[in-house]
């Protein structure tokens, strides 16, 4: 027998014990854990902690050398980057005021990290249903224990009622070992977010106040506008 096999067999025997509630709980968890998946292949597709490249062309800019800090910063797919593109972009060309400029960037921001931040929400509410749904099941698996105690009358077999608090004691348990993860998934990501608005607001605030050596040449306002679209 594969262990495959073995897993499935396992999650029905515990699907079979605890009632519809832990079945429940299970496809709960394996949608969760499909929307993290989903989540950290999206953040490592954006590039979401990587300032590497939105460091360097910050100090490209700083040195006077803006057509080199934006095609480094256009490259980047961060959203750290894309910020950084936006600024230099706008502030070469010398076509908006620094108010408009930082409208600019917190608008395509914005739109970013509310795309990063999808599915949170489905998170956050598993992190908080999973344990009432345990204790939801607890509470109906204690009820069943106590009728079939009641049912025995004088014969009561202690073991009747052991068996049923464990059973029903084990939706607690599955409610919790889906909570707790997720929760600590979602910490993660959230903090991996801040991180990055924190990037973005810092970095986007040097190239706006910025000093440079020399006067740049403006980049080709076309190229500039076609390469920041995308």
């Amino acid at each position: 027998m594969t262990p495959l096999t073995n897993a499935f067999e396992t999650v029905a025997s515990l699907a079979e014990l605890g009632g519809p509630v832990v079945a429940i709980i299970m496809v709960i968890s394996a949608i969760s854990l499909a929307v993290i998946l989903l989540k950290i292949w999206q953040f490592f597709r954006m590039g979401v902690g990587r300032r590497a490249r939105a460091e360097k062309a910050v100090a490209l800019f700083e040195e006077g050398r803006p057509r080199e800090a934006l095609a480094l910063a256009r490259d980047g797919r961060s959203a750290a980057a894309r910020a950084v593109a936006l600024a230099i972009h706008y502030r070469t060309e010398r076509r908006a005021e620094k108010a408009e400029i930082e409208e600019r960037i917190a608008r395509d921001v914005t739109e970013r990290f509310h795309e990063l931040q999808s599915g949170f929400r489905f998170l956050d509410a598993v992190a908080q249903i999973a344990p009432l749904l345990g204790l939801f099941g607890t509470v109906l698996g204690m009820i069943d224990a106590f009728r079939q105690l009641q049912t025995a009358g004088n014969a009561v077999d202690p073991s009747i009622l052991a068996g049923g608090i464990w059973v029903a004691l084990l939706t607690t348990a599955a409610g919790l070992a889906v909570a707790m993860p997720v929760s600590l998934v979602l910490t993660w990501l959230e903090t991996r977010i801040e991180s990055e608005r924190v990037a973005v607001e810092t970095l986007t605030a040097d190239v706006l106040g910025a000093r440079i050596a020399s006067r740049p040449e403006s980049p080709a306002t076309g190229a500039g506008e076609a390469a920041l679209a995308g």
